[in-house]
C-alpha cells in the first residue's frame, strides 16, 4: 500500500507539473447551468437519479452565457471531425440500444441500477471533497455511503436524500486540480467519452482508480472459455468493460430524447458543445 501510495503522489507532481505551461489558457467563460458530455462510457461522476430527466434540459438552456473568451482550440478541426463521430455513434448505436433496454426493463429497476452504481463511486466523490478542503461535504458523501449502503440495500434506493435531506456533492479529481489553479489546456473531444480538455483528460486515469468497479474481478469458473485472456485482454479489465456499457447504457435509457432536444437549436455542433462544457467545468471548479 505505501508503494502505491508513493506512486500515486508521484503521479500527482508529474501531472500538475505537466499541465503548468497551458494555465494561462485556462477557460474564463461562465456557464449558467451544468452540463453533460453527448455520449460515452462515463467514468466521471454523476448526477442525483430523482432529478436527471427534468435538469438535462435546463443544463443547456444559456449555452453560451456570457462568455468573454474563446477556449484555445488548436485541434479544432480533429474535435470537430471527432465530434461527428460520437454524434453518430449515439444515434445509431447508443440511442438504439438504451431504447431497447428501456423497453425490456421497467423504470423502477433501472433508476435503481443507476443509483446502485452513483453509491459505488462514493470514493471518488469523498476523496476530492477531502482535497479541495470541503469538509462539511465529505463528511455528506460519508454519511450518504453509511446510510444508502445499509438501509438503501447496497444504494439502490436513496434514503439519504429522501428521509434526511443530504445530497450528492459531485466532485472528481479534473475539478480537484482546477481548484489549485490548474489550467484545463486545450480543448479535446475523446472518442465516445465527448469534449474534455488535457486537464481532465489526464484525470480520467485517477478517476477510474477510484471506481470500485476498477477493482471486481471475474472468478475464472464463471467463465467457460478464457476468450479474454487468449487476446491480451484480462478478466479484470473485461469485467469492468462489461458494468462500464451497463452503467452507460442504463443512464441512457433514463434520458432518451434530451440529447436530440439539446442539439436541434445549435447552428454548429462541435462549437456549440465544447463552448457548453468548458463554461461548464469552469462554473463547477468555482463552486
Amino acid at each position: 500500500m505505501p508503494k502505491n501510495n508513493f506512486v500515486f503522489l508521484t503521479f500527482l507532481m508529474i501531472l500538475s507539473i505537466s499541465l503548468m505551461p497551458f494555465m494561462e489558457f485556462r477557460a474564463l467563460a461562465q456557464a449558467n447551468n451544468p452540463v453533460s458530455s453527448e455520449t460515452g462510457l462515463d467514468t466521471s461522476s454523476e448526477t442525483d437519479t430523482d432529478e436527471e430527466e427534468d435538469g438535462f434540459d435546463a443544463e443547456f438552456e444559456d449555452e453560451f452565457g456570457d462568455a468573454e473568451k474563446e477556449v484555445f482550440d488548436p485541434l479544432s478541426g480533429y474535435n470537430s471531425v471527432m465530434t461527428n463521430f460520437n454524434d453518430g455513434f449515439y444515434i445509431y448505436v447508443l440511442d438504439p440500444v438504451a431504447r431497447g433496454y428501456r423497453w425490456v426493463l421497467p423504470d423502477t429497476a433501472r433508476r435503481g441500477v443507476k443509483s446502485f452504481f452513483h453509491n459505488l463511486l462514493f470514493p471518488l466523490r469523498f476523496v476530492n471533497n477531502a482535497l479541495q478542503l470541503k469538509v462539511k461535504n465529505a463528511g455528506d458523501e460519508f454519511l450518504r455511503f453509511s446510510i444508502n449502503s445499509t438501509i438503501g440495500i447496497l444504494g439502490i434506493w436513496d434514503p439519504a436524500k429522501e428521509w434526511f435531506g443530504l445530497e450528492a456533492h459531485e466532485e472528481d479529481f479534473g475539478q480537484t486540480l482546477g481548484f489549485y489553479g490548474v489550467g484545463g489546456g486545450f480543448h479535446v473531444v475523446l472518442p465516445f467519452l465527448g469534449p474534455s480538455n488535457v486537464r481532465d483528460m489526464f484525470s480520467l486515469y485517477p478517476d477510474m482508480q477510484m471506481d470500485p468497479v476498477n477493482y471486481v474481478e471475474t472468478r475464472p469458473y464463471n467463465f467457460p472459455k478464457q476468450e479474454g485472456e487468449s487476446l491480451g485482454v484480462s478478466r479484470q479489465t473485461l469485467q469492468y468493460t462489461e458494468l462500464t456499457l451497463l452503467k452507460t447504457i442504463n443512464r441512457e435509457s433514463l434520458r432518451i430524447g434530451q440529447y436530440e432536444n439539446l442539439k436541434k437549436d445549435a447552428i454548429e455542433l462541435y462549437p456549440f458543445l465544447r463552448d457548453v462544457y468548458e463554461q461548464n467545468r469552469a462554473k463547477l471548479i468555482r463552486e
